[in-house]
C-alpha cells in the first residue's frame, strides 16, 4: 500500500515538474535592454510631434545611421567658400551626416552634372536654376517636394509662397529658391564721377547706356562696360521691355515677332566693340570670360571698366574681390525705348533633390537647413541673394556689409518696377543657346561674318525647329 502511494507522490511531481517546465517556455527570455529611439538630429525639437495622417514622406530620418549625401553648385571662389563653411557647420550638428561636394563655374558646371545624369550618379543635393528646371524636371531628374513641406521636413512657415512659385514645375514644387535677385548694372560709382557722367537713372534707356559707355571709355581710357554683355539673359531682358518674352507661353515658338529689337541691341555692341568702349568678342572669350573662370576677372573689378552687367546676387562676390575701398551701387538694366522695365525678381538659384539620390529625405531636411537656420546664413551672408525666409532676412540686417546692404537696397527699389516672372524655359532652351544662340548667332555676329539681321533670321527658324518638338 505504501509503494503504492509512493508511486502515485513520484507521478504526480514528475507532472508538476513537465507543467512548470512549460509555463517556463512561454515566458520572455532575459535580453539586453532596448534603449528609446534617439530624436533625430536633423530635425527641430517640433518636429517629433506625431505628425497628421498624411501620405508624405515621414519626417524622421533614422538617428544612428550614418548617411553620406554628395552636393554640387556653381558659382564664384567666394560662394565655394562660404558653402563649404556651411556644410562644415551642419556637419558639426549632425554627426551622423557626413557631406561630399564639389563645385566649378557656370558652364563646367552644366556639362559634369549632364554626365553624372547620364551615368546615373547625380548627387544627392543639386544646385539649379530658372533656366533649366523645367527641363530637368520632364527628364526625370528631380524630386518633387511637396510631400516633404507637408510632412513638416521642409518647414516653409517663415516663406512668403511667391519666392516659392518660381521652383514649381507643373504644379510641383522642384526646387526651393535659396535667394532672391534680379538682373543689374553694377556701376563703379568714382570712375562715374572721375568722368563726370552722371549715374544712371532708375529708367534709364539703350540710347543712354550707349552714351555713359561711349562717354566713360573717352574720359577715362578704359572700357565703359565689361563682360558678358551677348549673355542670352539680355534676350530675355530686351523682349521683357518691349513687352513680350523670348518664348511663347506654351514653350512650342518665340514669344515675339519683332526681330528688330534684338537686332539693334547686336548693333549697338558692335558700335561700341569698334569705338574701343567695350571688349571684343576675343578678348572677351579668352581674358574675361567670367563664367569659366569665375567673377574675379571681371573688367571692372581689375579697374579696366566702369561698369559690368551682373545678377544682384554677385555684388558680394565683386565686392570682395575687388576690395572694401571701392564704392559700387546697382542699377537696373537699360530698357529699350518707350519700353517697360527690362527687370524681374528671379529666384537666384534653387536647391534640389535629384531622382537619383539615395538618400532624398536627408538631402531635403539639410535643404531646410540651409532655408531657415539663422546661424547658416551667417556664414552664406546672402551670397546667392536675398534670403527667401522673413526670420532669417530681419536676423542679417544689422550684421550686413556694403555689398549686401546695397543688394538688399537694390531688390526693393528694382522691385517696386519689375515685370512679373516669365514662366520657366521650356525644353529645348539649351540646345537653342549651347548650338544655336553663340555658335550660329553671337559669334558670327561678333567676328563680322553676318550681319545682326541675318543672324537674327536664322536664331528664328533654328529656335522654331527646335520648340515645334514640344508641340503634342
Amino acid at each position: 500500500m505504501n509503494a503504492h502511494k509512493n508511486i502515485k507522490m513520484l507521478s504526480l511531481l514528475m507532472i508538476m515538474a513537465i507543467l512548470l517546465s512549460m509555463i517556463a517556455a512561454c515566458g520572455t527570455p532575459a535580453s539586453t535592454p532596448v534603449p528609446p529611439t534617439a530624436v533625430p538630429p536633423t530635425l527641430a525639437p517640433e518636429a517629433t510631434k506625431a505628425p497628421e495622417a498624411t501620405t508624405a514622406p515621414t519626417a524622421a530620418p533614422t538617428a544612428a545611421e550614418p548617411v553620406e549625401l554628395r552636393m554640387a553648385w556653381w558659382g564664384s571662389q567666394d560662394r565655394h567658400d562660404r558653402t563649404i563653411k556651411a556644410i562644415e557647420l551642419y556637419e558639426s550638428q549632425h554627426p551622423n551626416v557626413k557631406i561630399t561636394y564639389e563645385f566649378s563655374g557656370w558652364t563646367d558646371y552644366w556639362t559634369k552634372v549632364t554626365t553624372m545624369a547620364a551615368g546615373g550618379n547625380l548627387p544627392d543635393i543639386m544646385q539649379q536654376d530658372y533656366a533649366y528646371i523645367t527641363d530637368w524636371t520632364n527628364r526625370g531628374l528631380l524630386v518633387p517636394l511637396d510631400d516633404y513641406a507637408k510632412s513638416g521636413l521642409l518647414n516653409f512657415a517663415d516663406v512668403a509662397p511667391s519666392y516659392l512659385d518660381g521652383g514649381r514645375v507643373n504644379g510641383n514644387l522642384m526646387g526651393v529658391n535659396i535667394g532672391a535677385n534680379s538682373m543689374s548694372i553694377a556701376v563703379d560709382v568714382d570712375a562715374f564721377k572721375a568722368a563726370g557722367v552722371d549715374l544712371p537713372a532708375g529708367n534709364w534707356t539703350l540710347a543712354d547706356y550707349e552714351a555713359a559707355v561711349m562717354a566713360l571709355h573717352d574720359k577715362l581710357n578704359i572700357y565703359g562696360d565689361g563682360a558678358s554683355l551677348w549673355d542670352e539673359q539680355h534676350w530675355g531682358a530686351l523682349y521683357l521691355s518691349a513687352g513680350a518674352w523670348r518664348y511663347a507661353p506654351d514653350g512650342t515658338t518665340l514669344g515675339y515677332t519683332d526681330d528688330k529689337v534684338l537686332a539693334d541691341y547686336f548693333s549697338m555692341l558692335l558700335r561700341l566693340i569698334k569705338a574701343g568702349a567695350i571688349p571684343a568678342r576675343d578678348v572677351e572669350v579668352s581674358d574675361f570670360d567670367t563664367l569659366t573662370k569665375g567673377i574675379e576677372v571681371q573688367p571692372m573689378i581689375t579697374g579696366k571698366a566702369a561698369m559690368s552687367y551682373v545678377w544682384s546676387n554677385q555684388l558680394i562676390a565683386v565686392w570682395k574681390a575687388a576690395g572694401d575701398t571701392r564704392n559700387f551701387v546697382l542699377v537696373p538694366l537699360p530698357r529699350v525705348v518707350g519700353g517697360k522695365s527690362a527687370n524681374y525678381l528671379k529666384p537666384g538659384q534653387f536647391l534640389a533633390v535629384t531622382s537619383q539620390s539615395k538618400h532624398p529625405q536627408e538631402a531635403a531636411a539639410f535643404i531646410d537647413w540651409f532655408t531657415n537656420s539663422i546661424e547658416c546664413n551667417e556664414i552664406l551672408m546672402a551670397e546667392r541673394g536675398v534670403p527667401v525666409s522673413s526670420k532669417v532676412r530681419d536676423a542679417l540686417k544689422p550684421k550686413l556689409g556694403k555689398a549686401q546692404l546695397e543688394m538688399f537696397n537694390y531688390i526693393d527699389r528694382v522691385g517696386k518696377d519689375v515685370q512679373p516672372v516669365p514662366l520657366a524655359d521650356p525644353p529645348g532652351h539649351t540646345d537653342i543657346v549651347k548650338n544655336v544662340w553663340y555658335p550660329q548667332v553671337v559669334d558670327p555676329v561678333a567676328y563680322g561674318q553676318i550681319t545682326p539681321e541675318e543672324a537674327i533670321a536664322l536664331l528664328r527658324d533654328q529656335a522654331t525647329a527646335i520648340l515645334a518638338k514640344n508641340k503634342k
